[in-house]
């Protein structure tokens, strides 16, 4: 085994999930089960594995915390501010994808999960509240320029998150 010199921090994936109905824009949160925010609204996901890729990592973290399975994921972004969680110097890599709302239910470390209209979003645990707004940023650029990005996707979809987030 190697011996290194220098600590290394933990990695997290993180998923915002957005979701559509009813021309009505949601964003889908965790409660926390545990500590550290235990009871605060979060976004969900989770340390990775070792043996995992962090796509990996988010799609079974959604999965575990929320039951949603996610066939597209786009990274937006890499959180590294030192003090982002108490437990331990953490990085999180972030991701976002796109669904019609659906019937969600918590699981694993999460409470419960529930869609959030996007005016209607608590404080959010961790940077989350940061992160949401990259996201919400991001899915607005690759709406406008980059509708390749969504191949996969069902363009319906695609089409009522461009008509309800580009006005």
């Amino acid at each position: 085994m190697f011996c290194y010199k220098y600590p290394h921090p933990a990695v997290t994936t993180d998923c915002v999930v957005f979701g559509i109905n009813g021309g009505k824009v949601n964003v889908l949160l965790i409660e926390r089960g545990g500590e550290p925010f235990k009871g605060c609204w979060a976004f969900p996901g989770g340390f990775m594995n070792i043996d995992e890729t962090a796509e990996q990592g988010v799609v079974r973290e959604l999965n575990e915390e929320t039951g949603l399975e996610a066939d597209w994921l786009r990274e937006f972004g890499t959180f590294t501010t030192v003090d982002r969680d108490p437990r331990e110097r953490v990085i999180t890599i972030a991701f976002y994808t796109l669904t019609h709302k659906t019937d969600v239910q918590g699981g694993d470390d999460a409470a419960r999960a529930q869609w959030f209209p996007l005016d209607e979003v608590p404080a959010l645990a961790f940077d989350h509240d940061a992160m949401l707004q990259r996201a919400l940023q991001q899915l607005k650029k690759d709406l406008q320029f980059d509708s390749d990005l969504f191949h996969g996707l069902d363009n319906t979809l695609v089409n009522e998150f461009k008509k309800h987030l580009l006005c």
